[in-house]
């Protein structure tokens, strides 16, 4: 097998892991959308918002990329526990596959941000910095075994100056 061909391989497995993964969307019209920003989070560029992942995977239209891309994070109305549930339900039979569960791990990821303006971002220890500065902060439940693991619950930390803020939204 050559590498053009495991490469082709592995990009019919993905595009059929997202594929399947669309129904936990609740609407055709979301699925499109879907699957342009997985497959922009998986490009290269350091950037993984919206307006970049765009420019990424719709150049004669990033516009309208953008406008659906937007409109799937911010506004459409799909549930993280259902998406969380179909993940599950594809990854970890092949986990279990390996062996058993032996660990469930609590972790804590830091995001780095550079404005203040998404949900939960504020001055606070980031450790992929090794310093205080602006970042999100998301706390993760994982299973795993010797062979992988799986985030199956995830929430985003909301530092006390989102929650004490009325006007801001959460």
């Amino acid at each position: 097998m050559g590498l053009s061909s495991g490469r082709a391989g592995i990009e019919s497995r993905f595009e059929r892991y997202v594929e399947t993964l669309s129904a936990a969307l609740g609407h055709a019209d979301r699925v499109d959308p879907f699957q342009d920003y997985c497959r922009g989070l998986l490009l290269p560029g350091a950037r993984k918002s919206v307006e970049p992942i765009a420019a990424r995977v719709a150049p004669s239209r990033v516009q309208a990329a953008h406008q659906s891309l937007h409109h799937l994070v911010a506004k459409a109305d799909w549930s993280d526990d259902a998406m969380l549930a179909a993940v599950r339900r594809q990854v970890l039979p092949k986990i279990a596959a390996h062996g058993a569960i032996r660990a469930w791990i609590i972790d804590d990821t830091s995001f780095p941000k550079k404005g203040t303006h998404s949900v939960g971002v504020a001055r606070q220890y980031c450790g992929q910095l090794g310093k205080q500065d602006n970042c999100q902060v998301a706390v993760s439940l994982s299973v795993a075994n010797d062979h992988a693991s799986l985030p199956v619950a995830y929430l985003l930390y909301l530092p006390e100056a989102w929650t004490d803020d009325m006007a801001r939204p959460a």
